[in-house]
């Protein structure tokens, strides 16, 4: 895949990468850290697709994104995010 669609968050003083694709996470002081890991997870994970047969991945759902930007609680969150497209 040439990009994926990523929801960041910001949490607690950190930010939260997302990808809409296939559920993966990463989790940096900045954007750039938050998005940097998230490629490092895309690229093991796809690393590990290739050579495993019983690996499932899947679109996350509207019930995840949804859990996703509400923090422990009922209502979405007031913390900023945003959605972007990243090369990985």
């Amino acid at each position: 895949m040439d990009f994926y669609t990523v929801v960041l968050r910001e949490s607690k003083g950190c930010w939260v990468a997302l990808c809409l694709e296939n559920g993966l996470v990463g989790q940096g002081t900045t954007k750039e850290d938050a998005i940097e890991k998230l490629k490092e997870a895309i690229d093991s994970f796809e690393a590990v697709y290739k050579t495993e047969s019983d690996v499932y991945t899947a679109p996350l759902s509207v019930k995840e994104l949804h859990e996703f930007l509400t923090i422990e609680g009922k209502e979405p969150t007031s913390e900023p995010y945003e959605l972007r497209a990243v090369h990985a």
